[in-house]
């Protein structure tokens, strides 16, 4: 595990959009897993800023993203796909059919979930997997549980969770209350893992997730044991 101490969260972002890039160009049509919040949002301007640039290429690229919430409609502000569009598809020149979000209105989401994860599988894996890390040491939706989740699956949501994306609506009584998410075998899969991580109010549990007990109490635990992670972050003292 590589970690990248950095001064700011300007400087944490250009680092990510380094790592990234890097692999867009040594494989121009990669399968990037991407992930939503506002962590990933400097990391995304700063990919559209060199796209715009001449500097990168995602005529090619393909995504899959993390998580969706269960029952929110595409275009919907509030969902994930609404979120990559606004924030880095229309910044930049990828091919939206080559882009996925995990559907939030199927009506079956273990068929949905099984079929995202073929998907993944068909075109040889997630080449570079970008994750945040929430304030219970979550990643994508995978809440702590008594077990590590496996495929794509729909979760609820703990209280926690509730209360952390409340700010982005109009009131709590409006954040869903499932997602559907990548397991923690889909995501363990990519052959590459980039995590990014701001603010001191996460310093404990990246300490955890990073160097304490694995154990599906703290999800994000599990990528002590991948063999190629980079985790960038703007907290000192880890």
């Amino acid at each position: 595990m590589k970690v990248i101490r950095t001064k700011s969260y300007e400087e944490m972002s250009r680092v990510a959009a380094d790592v990234i890039g890097a692999q867009i160009i040594m494989k121009n049509d990669c399968l990037l897993g991407l992930a939503t919040g506002t962590t990933p949002l400097g990391t995304y301007a700063e990919l559209a800023s060199r796209c715009a640039a001449g500097e990168l290429d995602f005529s090619k690229v393909r995504t899959v993203n993390l998580d969706e919430y269960k029952g929110l409609a595409p275009d919907h502000v509030q969902s994930y796909r609404y979120f990559m569009d606004k924030h880095l598809f229309d910044l930049v020149n990828i091919d939206k059919a080559n882009t996925r979000v995990p559907d939030g209105l199927a009506e079956d989401s273990a068929a949905m979930g099984l079929a995202y994860d073929e998907y993944i599988e068909s075109v040889g894996g997630i080449d570079l997997q970008l994750l945040g890390i929430g304030h219970d040491g979550h990643i994508g939706f995978n809440e702590p549980d008594d077990c590590f989740t496996g495929p794509t699956h729909l979760v609820d949501l703990t209280e926690m969770t509730i209360d952390a994306n409340s700010r982005l609506f109009e009131s709590r009584d409006e954040v869903p209350r499932q997602a559907v998410t990548m397991g923690m075998k889909s995501i363990m899969q990519a052959k590459k893992i980039l995590m990014v991580v701001n603010g001191e109010e996460k310093k404990e549990i990246l300490k955890a997730a990073l160097y304490g007990e694995i154990t599906p109490q703290v999800p994000a635990s599990l990528i002590q044991l991948h063999p190629d992670v980079t985790v960038v972050t703007d907290i000192e003292d880890i």
